[in-house]
């Protein structure tokens, strides 16, 4: 009888938390040997990676992918190289799994404190990018989760080839196969079983597309960490130096166009404007950067500058596209910035102490800056090491995940035979 995609599903939820009790005990030494012992079979197997990714590239090409997803798909030299360094980087962080911390004596007698613990198994549904497979694995191995990955269907040949290398590593270091395991079907009713398994998965991360993201967060039964909008922020204070605000303004949405932390708007005083924005504009034209204003930003600026629309305020463009609008006090771009941003990352260029712990309290975002590129809102800038994504949810995760977003915390409780009176 030919098995369902519901019940392979089940299967492989069953094996993954079977799995996750013995990563749950497994030593720093043993999960550092299998990342290791993964990195050395990757990169043995450099030819076979690349005739699998010949595969899925052949077939995106012929199912019309464009240019910008098929360079997404594509595994080469330097990216295995990459890859191959993301394990040996994984393997050297720190490990937090059983850390105690914050042990105090309280009246009865028992000491109290806090143990960091596996989130236990998580679920990872992403798009195109082969090198997501390591990125994830890797993570999750070393915070000691079990991890079911379901990637896209265009990446089906270079995931599995990848895999391979993975539980090569798994074996070495002998730790349970199903530890990590990708989803061989292509077939979508595998994200709709993945994400309604409680039983089975505790936590659900997507990385792709808007579409993507609110599909899971709407029909996941199980909590997901993610973030649907990178709708960031550079507000430059009319206390501003000039040079630091020209700086991160143009590094912000000028240094990469389609990361979630680059700048979709920009705020400027109308104090500073006029020695500010004209530069700016300079810069940004020079780059091929389209300028949406405010009726103030295109008196400022004159022509050339197209009229912001209501739902400029509140799109992420991903491309060299700028919205700008002029504020009279910080209160206002406090106010417009927790009104149309995503809660991802916003900065203030300011040379006035007041403003910038005004601007940190106040504005509701993961990462809040001072005179400095909101660019800098990722994993490995916050010393991280590694990052599965970033988060703008308020429980549990928020900003980039690293491996302490992978975990949880348990009390732990040590007496020597108290009874509670």
């Amino acid at each position: 009888m030919t098995e369902s995609v519901q019940e392979y599903m089940m299967r492989l939820g069953q094996a993954a938390r079977e799995a996750s009790r013995v990563l749950a005990r497994a030593s720093t030494a043993q999960k550092n040997h299998a990342l290791q012992a993964a990195a050395d079979a990757l990169d043995g197997a450099r030819e076979a990676l690349l005739l699998a990714n010949q595969q899925d590239l052949a077939a995106g090409e012929a199912n019309g992918l464009d240019a910008a997803m098929l360079d997404r798909l594509a595994l080469t030299a330097p990216r295995i190289d990459d890859m191959i360094e993301g394990l040996r980087q994984v393997a050297g962080l720190p490990d937090p799994i059983g850390a105690i911390r914050d042990m105090r004596y309280m009246p009865s007698g028992i000491q109290v404190g806090k143990m960091r613990v596996p989130l236990g198994v998580i679920g990872i549904i992403y798009e195109s990018r082969p090198n997501v497979t390591i990125d994830a694995a890797s993570l999750c191995l070393k915070s000691g989760n079990a991890t079911i990955l379901r990637g896209g269907s265009e990446a089906i040949h270079s995931n599995r080839a990848i895999a391979a290398c993975i539980q090569q590593g798994l074996a070495a270091a002998g730790l349970p196969a199903a530890s990590v395991q990708v989803v061989e079907t292509t077939d979508r009713a595998a994200v709709g079983a993945l994400i309604t398994m409680p039983e089975y998965v505790d936590v659900i991360v997507p990385r792709g597309g808007k579409g993507l993201i609110e599909r899971i967060s709407r029909d996941a039964r199980v909590p997901v960490i993610k973030h649907l909008d990178g709708i960031c922020h550079v507000y430059i204070d009319r206390a501003a130096d000039e040079g630091k605000a020209i700086r991160v303004a143009d590094n912000a949405k000028t240094q990469r166009f389609a990361p979630c932390n680059t700048m979709e708007t920009l705020l400027v005083h109308v104090d500073i404007a006029p020695r500010v924005l004209p530069p700016l504009a300079e810069i940004y034209r020079a780059k091929g950067v389209e300028l949406r204003g405010c009726a103030q930003t295109r008196a400022l600026l004159g022509e050339g500058v197209l009229a912001a629309t209501e739902e400029d305020w509140a799109t992420e463009y991903n491309a060299p596209i700028l919205s700008i609008a002029l504020v009279d006090s910080l209160e206002a771009a406090i106010a417009h910035i927790n009104r149309y941003g995503s809660k991802h990352t916003d900065a203030i260029v300011t040379e006035n102490f007041t403003d910038a712990r005004r601007f940190l309290t106040e504005v509701d975002s993961a990462s809040v800056m001072v005179n400095a590129s909101t660019r800098f809102a990722d994993g490995f800038e916050y010393g991280l090491g590694a990052e599965i994504g970033i988060s703008t949810d308020k429980l549990h995760a928020r900003g980039p995940v690293g491996l302490e977003g992978l975990t949880s915390e348990k009390y732990v409780v040590f007496g020597d035979g108290h009874v509670r009176t």
